[in-house]
């Protein structure tokens, strides 16, 4: 049980918490167009038993585990020598002795066998995309080693839970899907930058990279308020598309108001509520809107 504890803390399980509920909008964006849709509106629908259904609903929520776990692992043990090195860090599995890197290497090798493995019992797009999805994710950790676009790198590994949830349903990508993904893009850039804050000078003197680190805290604030501004849009635009309704309203009041809260407590010269900002603040943005634009897919 301590060894799950300790590998559950090694990927911050808890942390699933941001992708998950985008996910699960895709899967019930594509359940809407298979034969149990709810909403007559939607025309052109996938006939597909309700046991396929089921089976594919567990086989995403397997991908999205997996998948994070694998970035996530292999994260921290791409950084271990630089997490050593950081007081704020010092603590994690790795540096503390508690989960060799080897260990961790092979946690990354057997979700990433389990992740394909389920993709291949999905259908065959998503099979053959999971190569691309894998490398993506997990081509994050080494870009802060080159780039201060790193942020973006992470939010587009989180961006293809939507549509990845959304192909394993329907086999073909839509426009609906992809905009929620651009909102994941952008909202997810804009809060890892809020979180880099913390490492600005430790990512300076290892040549990190990072916007924070690269442009100062002032201005990554701004970069990060364009980018929250561009995913607020892309929430709207979809509401728009999507024909949603008052449910989804209120998904994008709460959304744009956690946004703009996390931006309210955060400052340049007062990093102290940026833990506040980064889980709870974003944590409350996905649940709160994912439940309510599921709500509106069936309630409307």
């Amino acid at each position: 049980m301590t060894t799950v504890k300790n590998y559950l803390s090694l990927v911050k399980f808890s942390h699933t918490i941001f992708a998950l509920p985008f996910a699960l909008i895709g899967f019930f964006l594509g359940m809407m167009q298979t034969s149990f849709s709810l909403n007559a509106g939607h025309n052109n629908t996938i006939r597909i038993t309700l046991g396929e259904l089921l089976l594919k609903f567990l086989l995403v929520l397997i991908c999205m585990i997996t998948a994070r776990s694998a970035a996530m692992a292999f994260n921290r043990y791409l950084d271990r020598s630089f997490d050593a090195k950081n007081p704020r860090t010092a603590i994690r599995e790795i540096p503390k002795g508690i989960i060799s890197p080897s260990s961790a290497l092979r946690f990354v090798i057997l979700n990433c066998v389990i992740f394909i493995t389920a993709t291949f019992f999905i259908n065959k797009i998503c099979f053959l995309l999971s190569p691309i999805a894998l490398f993506v994710v997990l081509f994050y950790s080494f870009t802060k080693r080159f780039t201060a676009l790193c942020h973006l790198v992470l939010g587009l590994g989180l961006s293809l839970a939507p549509i990845g949830a959304y192909l394993a349903v329907t086999g073909r990508f839509d426009i609906l899907p992809l905009l929620f993904s651009f909102a994941v893009i952008f909202w997810v850039s804009g809060f890892d930058i809020i979180y880099a804050l913390q490492d600005v000078e430790f990512d300076q003197s290892q040549q990190l990279y990072s916007i924070p680190a690269t442009v100062g805290k002032s201005k990554a604030l701004h970069v990060s308020e364009l980018l929250h501004m561009l995913s607020a849009a892309c929430v709207i635009a979809a509401g728009f598309y999507g024909h949603f309704h008052f449910i989804y309203g209120l998904g994008i009041f709460v959304f744009c108001g956690m946004l703009i809260y996390q931006h309210l407590i955060v400052k340049p010269t007062d990093l102290r509520k940026v833990n506040l900002a980064f889980m709870t603040a974003n944590g409350i943005a996905s649940v709160v809107f994912g439940v309510l634009v599921i709500a509106d897919l069936f309630l409307s």
